[in-house]
């Protein structure tokens, strides 16, 4: 049995990175920013807030990780700066939902699109099999999600070559896909009218709902928008995250104190800049303001774009409905890149916290080509029952408070390890220290405040999914007794 195989090199680092944070979330995530904040500036702010936020967690990253450039990644530098128990319940949720739930509902969209092309053969209305009256069910739609995950943990348990072949492929294309895109819609898309509307007012904020048709506006005051921003990053920092994976393979990668770093930064700025031109696109073609019973993709507007599918609204002004067939096809191939990455880095963990003694031993096993089989097939099984529940979405919610309140905690652990481990070598050190560090963990603890405020009904079952980590925790323990 072999040990890791250092495969993964900058360019395979920066593919990994930008290809996993870009899974569909762009594509659709504006329509309720732009519900939310009801203008133009505020909608950018939003996104570059979170990529702001994305990009300064990337740098900070970049000390820890050259401390501990191994397998594992942010459960690492939580269990070094905390100790076990935090680090497992981070583990433990990213098992129970994080990773597993992502993978689930990127896989889902992966259906959904090629549903676009094959309506009549792939949809969630045929259901072949149902428990009951609850969302549990097996549909086309859910078949063929279950088997791209399928697919792509087969060909991850190869070895990481085949895992960083397939993401480089697709994760480029997809890159100059969403250029081309960007570059067609400022050419052939462009209107004045619609953008002397979207940006003669730009920061005039209110909220917009639509409650059984009828458009509710309200005018939101300058606490009213800070509130928004914060609601609004559930989506945004959604639509980034997973910007970390690199760090969970960091056995894997080519000379890991410099290529992890570099390639966090790289990949977070490429996408965040690609993000805010989507973005920009999107004002330039279609109105930011709509009606939620209008009859095409100009009346309905950003706001109300047909099922949040503001980029296939933006295909349609383009090039007419054919047109919308190429956005289809580019989620396709986006969402199943991402999921690759997803699917590479998330075994990973679990291998470190079965070698921890913290998870069940046969998943840090590694098979005859340096991955861990076991970890990834588990990782898969899970992911596919997550698919047929259809609750995927909820829980991913549920946790999406909990994973900016881990970022605070893993990136606060930089003051705690240079006062634990003063002498340990820092080839990479945290920009502007301590301000950066600082200003991340204020901004992310004020994030999850307003969601604890604001959506009470979601983040209050999070903490409730970490807790039951707890027990968990004394039980793999007490299981699998070994020498700290």
């Amino acid at each position: 049995m072999s040990g890791f195989k250092r495969e993964i090199k900058l360019f395979d680092a920066v593919m990994l990175v930008s290809g996993s944070m870009i899974g569909s979330g762009i594509f659709v995530v504006s329509a309720d920013v732009a519900r939310q904040t009801g203008s133009a500036g505020w909608l950018l702010c939003s996104w570059l807030l979170a990529g702001l936020l994305t990009m300064t967690g990337a740098l900070c990253y970049g000390e820890l990780t050259s401390m501990y450039p191994q397998a594992g990644g942010q459960y690492v530098f939580l269990q070094k700066a905390y100790g076990r128990l935090l680090a497992f319940l981070y583990g433990w949720s990213f098992f129970a939902v994080i990773q597993t739930g992502t993978i689930a509902a990127v896989a889902v969209a992966f259906a959904k699109y090629t549903g676009v092309l094959f309506p009549t053969i792939i949809n969630d209305t045929d259901v072949w099999l149902a428990l009951g009256e609850t969302s549990f069910k097996i549909t086309p739609q859910r078949v063929l999600a279950i088997l791209s995950i399928i697919l792509l943990t087969w060909a991850n348990t190869n070895g990481v070559n085949y895992g960083k072949i397939i993401q480089n492929i697709f994760s480029s294309t997809k890159l100059m896909a969403i250029g081309l895109l960007i570059v067609l819609g400022f050419a052939l898309g462009a209107n004045a009218d619609v953008i002397s509307l979207n940006f003669g007012d730009m920061f005039s904020a209110s909220k917009s709902e639509s409650v059984d048709g009828v458009l509710n506006v309200t005018n939101l005051s300058f606490l009213g928008i800070i509130v928004a921003l914060g609601v609004t990053q559930v989506g945004t920092l959604f639509s980034s995250d997973a910007w970390n994976g690199l760090t969970f393979a960091g056995d894997e990668v080519v000379n890991p104190k410099k290529t992890i770093p570099r390639g966090m930064a790289i990949g977070t700025i490429l996408v965040t800049v690609l993000y805010f031109l989507m973005n920009l696109s999107y004002l330039s073609i279609l109105p930011l303001k709509g009606d939620p019973n209008g009859v095409d993709v100009m009346a309905r507007g950003i706001q109300f774009a047909s099922e949040d599918r503001v980029a296939a609204a933006t295909a349609i002004i383009i090039g007419g409905a054919k047109f919308a067939i190429f956005v289809a096809i580019l989620i396709m191939i986006s969402t199943f890149g991402c999921n690759n990455g997803l699917i590479l880095s998330g075994a990973r963990v679990y291998y470190t916290m079965a070698k921890d003694g913290l998870f069940f031993k046969s998943f840090g096993q590694l098979n005859n080509n340096g991955v861990p089989q076991n970890a990834l097939w588990w990782q898969c099984f899970w992911a596919c029952f997550l698919c047929f529940t259809g609750k995927y979405g909820d829980l991913l919610d549920y946790l999406m408070g909990v994973v900016i309140l881990f970022y605070a905690f893993t990136i606060f652990g930089i003051f705690i390890l240079r006062k634990k481990e003063p002498s340990l070598e820092r080839p990479v050190k945290a920009p502007l220290f301590p301000i950066l560090p600082a200003l991340y963990v204020f901004l992310a603890i004020a994030l999850v405040v307003i969601l604890f405020i604001e959506k009470p009904q979601f983040t209050v079952p999070g903490l409730f999914i970490v807790g039951i980590g707890v027990p968990i925790y004394y039980g793999f323990t007490k299981l699998n007794r070994k020498e700290e």
